[in-house]
């Protein structure tokens, strides 16, 4: 594997075909408990009120205890079993994990069913553009990250004396950084597994962002992604230096994008789980 690091801080990102079109619409550790794959999980379905409406999500956790919170982005596709299955994954390392659906501006997950073909079906293209164009929009991200960590900081599941978690993959990627800097002082840990559109020519770039943030950032690039835009490393690399953010980057030579989500056609199970430990000492770390 690629390990690229500079001083304090490295970084990078790309991003795929799918993403890109969505995105091109608009877009020494805390310790956890030696045991804690064996914890036992409650999985809630539960519904966020945010700034716009009502936003079904998953909620994940311990069932016994308080433990630092987590937000998930969901990738592309939404909130559907594979990204239940991770939502469950970090809740047994010993936090307590929200999957909301970022779509729920158009549509209840799951939004897009099993026949969902965006390369060979007109209408689902347009079906996929119009849906994601809704969770585009100016600051939306960024009033929902404010409602999903207060949802977060209200349950008895959570431990408010622990700073929070936040990670995505693919679509979900830049948001990570604007829920970082939209809530400096209580994000403290962030990770991106291939995500796309981090640095952009646009003034609204979210690489932009790191001087409001604090938190520690983790990138996970995929091959693929990298050879498309070798140069947006560069660009994050040059912002987190220039704002003295910790950040780390890593390019996965044997991996393709998608390949930390389980029911990816690019899906490697080898690579997913270096991620997931990079993921899960992350937030030891940091939370």
């Amino acid at each position: 594997m690629e390990h690229l690091k500079h001083g304090r801080a490295a970084r990078g990102i790309s991003r795929r075909e799918l993403a890109a079109s969505s995105l091109a619409l608009g877009l020494s550790a805390a310790m956890r408990p030696a045991t804690a794959s064996d914890l036992q999980i409650t999985e809630t379905n539960v519904t966020v009120k945010t700034p716009d409406g009502f936003c079904d999500a998953a909620f994940f956790h311990p069932t016994h205890g308080s433990h630092p919170g987590v937000l998930i982005w969901h990738d592309s596709l939404g909130l559907r079993p594979a990204m239940r299955e991770l939502g469950r994954r970090i809740a047994a390392e010993g936090h307590a994990a929200l999957v909301p659906n970022l779509f729920y501006r158009a549509a209840r997950a799951p939004v897009f069913d099993a026949s969902f073909d965006y390369a060979k079906n007109a209408a689902d293209r347009e079906k996929y553009g119009r849906i994601v164009a809704s969770f585009l929009a100016p600051g939306a991200a960024e009033r929902d990250a404010v409602a999903y960590i207060s949802f977060l900081d209200t349950q008895e599941q959570v431990d408010r004396n622990r700073k929070i978690g936040t990670h995505g993959y693919c679509l979900g990627g830049p948001y990570v950084l604007k829920a970082a800097a939209t809530l400096p002082d209580r994000v403290a840990a962030g990770a991106s597994f291939h995500g796309g559109f981090l640095a952009t020519g646009k003034p609204d770039s979210p690489h932009l962002l790191a001087p409001k943030i604090k938190a520690r950032l983790y990138f996970a690039i995929a091959s693929d992604d990298d050879e498309r835009e070798p140069a947006v490393k560069d660009q994050l690399r040059v912002a987190f230096d220039a704002a003295r953010v910790p950040a780390e980057i890593e390019v996965y030579p044997n991996a393709r994008h998608g390949w930390c989500v389980p029911d990816s056609n690019a899906a490697n199970k080898p690579e997913a789980d270096r991620a997931w430990a990079k993921l899960v000492a992350l937030y030891r770390a940091a939370l």
